[in-house]
C-alpha cells in the first residue's frame, strides 16, 4: 500500500492529478479516491524514509487545498453562541486514537448524510505518544479521509488536554511551560487551530480560598493563551479552551469558574479570551471498569454544565462548558448535553471499545495486542485488579508502534464491517447532540485560510518532533 520511492510516488500521483508548482488540477477523481489517496496516506505514515513520508504529507495537503478543504478554528462559531446568536446543539470532539484515517472516514460519511458541519477531530498530548501520532501525521490522516470521502468544507482539528504535569511544574515552572509551548507551536504549524489547555492539574485544593486554589491554573492558562496569540497564523484566531476541574475529581462549581476567570483575564496581553471551559460533572475518562470488564453506571450532574454555561455566556460571552469522559455513557444521556448548555463534548473510549470488541476483529490480532500489553505494561496492574480491568484500562496503548501497521493492514472486508458499525454510532451521536443540519450555519459564520502546504515543514516535523512525557494515568476520554 506504500510508494517505494519518490519517483514511483510522482508517477503514481500524476496519473490522477496534474501538479505545477503549488497548482493542482484533478485529472481523475475516481482514481484519486480509489487508489492514490490510500497509497499516499499509507506512505505518509509507513514510508521507508522521512523524505518519502514528508513528500506524501505535502502532496496530501496540496491536493486537499485544490479541493477546497480548509483547516479551521471553531472560535467564530463559539463566539456566536456566546452572543446568543445561535445554539441548541453540542459539538462532538472525537479523539481518534487508532485507525484514525478509517475512523475519520466513517464520521465524514455520516456527516455528509446528516449535513453536519459542526464537529472536531482531536488528539490529546498523551495520545500522540502512545498511539504514535504526532500533529502533522494526524492532520494528514484527517485530510486524506476528507479527500477519500469527497468531503468539502471545514475540518476543525484540536489538540486535546495539552496538560501541565504538576510534579514537573512545581519543580521547574519555566521548563514545563516551555515544553507545552513547543507542543503548541508544532501543533499550530501542522494545522491544529483549536487548542485545549489543561492546567487544572495545578489546582491546589488545600489553599484557603477558591481564587488561591485556581491561581496557578489561571496563570498557566493565560501564559499559554498569550503564546497562542503570538504564533497563530495571520487571519486565524485559534480557538482556546481552559479547564477548572479534574475529570474524576469533585464536581465543578460556578464559584470556581468565576475565580478562575478573575485570575485569568488580567494576565492576558490582549486578544481573545478562552471561549469554552472544561468542567467536572461526575464522569471519569474511559469510565469506571468493574471486575467483569463492564462499565459502572455514572451519575452525571447536568446542572453543572447548565449553571456554568449560563454564567460563561452572560458574563464572558463564551460558548459554554465542555464535557469530558462521555463516550461510555448510556445512549439515553446524549441528548441532554444540548439541553443543558454544553458547547462541546469529548468522545474517545466508546469508539475504541467498538473496534476492540467487534465480533469480526481477528482473534489473532487481539491476542497479539493483549500479549504486547501484558509484556510491556504489567507494572500498571493494581493489586486486586482483574485481567479484564487491566486490559480495558491499558488497551488504548496497543494502537501505536510496534502494532500500528498490523491495525492498518486489517483485511478490507473486516474494516468495512467494523467501520459501518462505527459510522452508525457517529450518526446516532450527531442526531442526539443536535449537530445534524449545521453545515449552513458553519459555512455562514466560520472563515478560514487556504491550506498552506510546506514540504520543509513536513520534513522538519519528522526530524525534530516534540518528545512528550506522558503521565502514568494520562487524561483523555
Amino acid at each position: 500500500m506504500v510508494f517505494e520511492n519518490l519517483d514511483e510516488m510522482r508517477k503514481g500521483v500524476e496519473r490522477a492529478v496534474s501538479i505545477g508548482g503549488e497548482k493542482v488540477e484533478i485529472k481523475d477523481n475516481n482514481l484519486l479516491k480509489n487508489e492514490i489517496i490510500d497509497k499516499l496516506i499509507f506512505t505518509a505514515i509507513f514510508g521507508e524514509s522521512i523524505e518519502l513520508k514528508a513528500k506524501a504529507r505535502y502532496l496530501i495537503k496540496l491536493i486537499a487545498k485544490s479541493l477546497g478543504i480548509k483547516l479551521a478554528s471553531i472560535h467564530q462559531l463559539y463566539s456566536a453562541i456566546g452572543r446568543n446568536e445561535l445554539g441548541g446543539f453540542t459539538v462532538p470532539a472525537m479523539n481518534l486514537r487508532g485507525l484514525s484515517y478509517d475512523s475519520a472516514r466513517a464520521f465524514l460519511r455520516a456527516a455528509k448524510i446528516l449535513d453536519c458541519g459542526a464537529f472536531i477531530f482531536e488528539i490529546a498530548k498523551s495520545e500522540m505518544e502512545y498511539t504514535s501520532q504526532k500533529p502533522n501525521e494526524y492532520v494528514a490522516s484527517m485530510l486524506s479521509a476528507a479527500i477519500k470521502e469527497d468531503f468539502k468544507g471545514f475540518l476543525f482539528i484540536q489538540g486535546d488536554h495539552f496538560q501541565a504535569k504538576a510534579k514537573n511544574y512545581f519543580s521547574n515552572k519555566e521548563k514545563e511551560i516551555n515544553s507545552l509551548k513547543e507542543l503548541i507551536k508544532e501543533s499550530v504549524l501542522a494545522g491544529f487551530y483549536n487548542i485545549d489547555i489543561d492546567s487544572s492539574t495545578l489546582v491546589q485544593l488545600e489553599k484557603p480560598t477558591v481564587r488561591e486554589q485556581q491561581k496557578e491554573n489561571s496563570f498557566v492558562c493565560a501564559e499559554l493563551t498569550n503564546f497562542v496569540r503570538e504564533i497563530e497564523p495571520e487571519g486565524v484566531t485559534v480557538s482556546v479552551g481552559g479547564e477548572i476541574g479534574e475529570v474524576g475529581g469533585h464536581n465543578s462549581t460556578v464559584e470556581e469558574f468565576e475565580a478562575f476567570m478573575e485570575e485569568y483575564i488580567p494576565l492576558l496581553k490582549g486578544g481573545e479570551i478562552i471561549k469554552k471551559i472544561s468542567v467536572q460533572t461526575g464522569t471519569s475518562h474511559g469510565g469506571v471498569v468493574l471486575p467483569d470488564g463492564t462499565i459502572a453506571k455514572v451519575k452525571l450532574d447536568f446542572s453543572v454544565l447548565e449553571n456554568i454555561s449560563k454564567v460563561a455566556r452572560e458574563k464572558y460571552k463564551m460558548g459554554g462548558t465542555v464535557q469530558h469522559g462521555a463516550s461510555t455513557l448510556p445512549d439515553e444521556m446524549f441528548h441532554k448535553f444540548k439541553e443543558h448548555g454544553a458547547v462541546e463534548v469529548h468522545l474517545a473510549t466508546g469508539f475504541q471499545n467498538l473496534i476492540f470488541d467487534h465480533p469480526l476483529l481477528p482473534y489473532d490480532l487481539k491476542t497479539k495486542v493483549y500479549d504486547f500489553l501484558k509484556s510491556n505494561f504489567s507494572n500498571e496492574m493494581k493489586e486486586g485488579e482483574t485481567e479484564e480491568q487491566f486490559y480495558y484500562k491499558v488497551r488504548k496503548k496497543g494502537w501505536g508502534d510496534p502494532l500500528k501497521k498490523d491495525w492498518w493492514n486489517l483485511d478490507s472486508d473486516v474494516k468495512e464491517a467494523i467501520f459501518k458499525d462505527l459510522e452508525d454510532k457517529f450518526a446516532f451521536l450527531i442526531e442526539q447532540l443536535g449537530v445534524n443540519g449545521t453545515t449552513e450555519v458553519v459555512n455562514k459564520i466560520v472563515t478560514a485560510n487556504e491550506i498552506n502546504p510546506s514540504y520543509e515543514n513536513e520534513l522538519l516535523s519528522l526530524k525534530s518532533g516534540v518528545k512528550l512525557e506522558v503521565e502514568t494515568n494520562p487524561r483523555a476520554d
